[in-house]
C-alpha cells in the first residue's frame, strides 16, 4: 500500500484536492484559548468531532469527559459528528459510553448514517457492494448490501459503498479500479477523511483512496460526512439551533474547520491531540487560508 502519512503530507494532499471540497469564508485571525471552557459562553451549542477532540482511538482525551459535563451544566447543546463510518450510530454511542461520555442517541451523528439516508437518492433500489470492516452485517442499512471483501462479486453490484479501510489491500484497490473502469457505477464514500489520528499514529482512511479513484478514472464520487453539507445539516437538526449559534470543534482544517464554516457555523481547532499534535499550526493556517474562529490546545 502507500507509505503512512504524517500531518504535513496529509495537509499537502488535502490542498491538492481542495477544489473538490466545499467553499467557505473565514475570520482574519483566530482567538487563542487553553480549552473550550474559556470560550463556551460565545455559542449555544457545540458540534464535536470524535477523534482528536473526545478520544484518540479507544482512549479518551484527558479532561474531555469532564468538559462535556461542564458544558451540559452551562445548558449547552452537544452533538457528536463523526466520520467513523465503520460504526453504526448505536455502536458509536456504545463506544462513547464505554469511554465515560453520556451522549444520548439523538446526540450522535455518524457519516455512515448520513450516507445510508441518501443511498436511494444516489441510485434507487441499487444492490450495493460494501468495502467494510470484518463482521459488519449492514443490519442498519435498508438496502441490499453485499460485503465485497468476503464474497466478491465486484461485477454483480450496482454501486460501491466505501465504509472502511481496515481490510484495504493492493488487491482491493485493483479490484475497485477494474470494476469501475469496466462499468462505471456510483461510488459512495461514507468517510471523506484522508487520515485519522489513533494511538499509533495516523491511519489512511477511505477519502484518500477515493480521491485516487477520481484522479485515475475520473469517476464521480458521492461524499457523505465532513466537510460535506449533508452531515452538518443533520448535526444542526439534532442540535435544534441555527448554525450561527453553533461551533464545530475538531482537529483538522480541511474537514472540521472548513466544513463547519461552510455550513455557517463557527469553528474551533483543537491542536494538542489530533492531526497537528506536537506541531505549530501557523504554517498550515497561512498555507491553506483556512482559519478557525478559535484555537484551543485541548478540549
Amino acid at each position: 500500500m502507500s507509505e503512512p502519512l504524517d500531518a504535513a503530507a496529509a495537509f499537502a494532499r488535502y490542498e491538492e484536492v481542495r477544489a473538490r471540497l466545499p467553499a467557505a469564508t473565514y475570520p482574519q485571525a483566530p482567538l487563542h484559548a487553553p480549552t473550550l471552557a474559556e470560550v463556551a459562553d460565545r455559542w449555544d451549542g457545540f458540534v464535536l468531532d470524535a477523534f482528536g477532540v473526545l478520544n484518540i482511538g479507544d482512549t479518551p482525551i484527558p479532561g474531555a469527559v469532564e468538559r462535556m459535563a461542564q458544558l451540559r451544566a452551562m445548558g449547552k447543546r452537544l452533538v457528536v459528528l463523526t466520520n467513523a463510518a465503520s460504526y453504526t450510530r448505536a455502536d458509536a454511542l456504545a463506544k462513547y459510553r464505554r469511554l465515560g461520555f453520556d451522549f444520548g442517541e439523538d446526540e450522535v451523528v455518524s457519516s455512515r448514517d448520513v450516507a445510508v439516508a441518501h443511498l436511494d437518492r444516489v441510485a434507487p433500489g441499487a444492490h450495493w457492494g460494501a468495502i467494510s470492516q470484518a463482521g459488519d452485517d449492514f443490519h442498519d442499512i435498508p438496502a441490499r448490501v453485499t460485503s465485497l471483501l468476503d464474497t466478491g462479486g465486484w461485477d454483480r453490484v450496482d454501486g460501491f459503498l466505501f465504509l472502511s479501510t481496515s481490510r484495504w489491500t493492493l488487491e482491493t484497490r485493483a479490484a475497485l479500479h477494474a470494476a469501475l473502469a469496466a462499468r462505471p457505477r456510483p461510488l459512495v464514500v461514507a468517510n471523506p477523511d484522508l487520515v485519522a489520528p489513533r494511538e499509533g499514529g495516523l491511519t489512511i482512511e477511505p477519502g484518500f483512496w477515493a480521491h485516487e479513484v477520481i484522479d485515475r478514472l475520473g469517476t464521480p464520487v458521492h461524499w457523505f460526512g465532513k466537510p460535506f453539507p449533508e452531515a452538518f445539516a443533520e448535526a444542526e437538526q439534532r442540535a435544534g439551533l441555527p448554525p450561527h449559534r453553533l461551533a464545530m470543534v475538531g482537529d483538522t482544517l480541511h474537514t472540521d474547520v472548513l466544513g463547519g464554516r461552510a455550513a455557517g457555523m463557527a469553528a474551533i481547532l483543537v491542536t494538542d491531540h489530533g492531526l497537528f499534535a506536537g506541531r505549530d499550526v501557523s504554517p498550515f493556517l497561512s498555507g491553506s487560508g483556512i482559519v478557525p474562529d478559535v484555537i484551543v490546545a485541548s478540549t
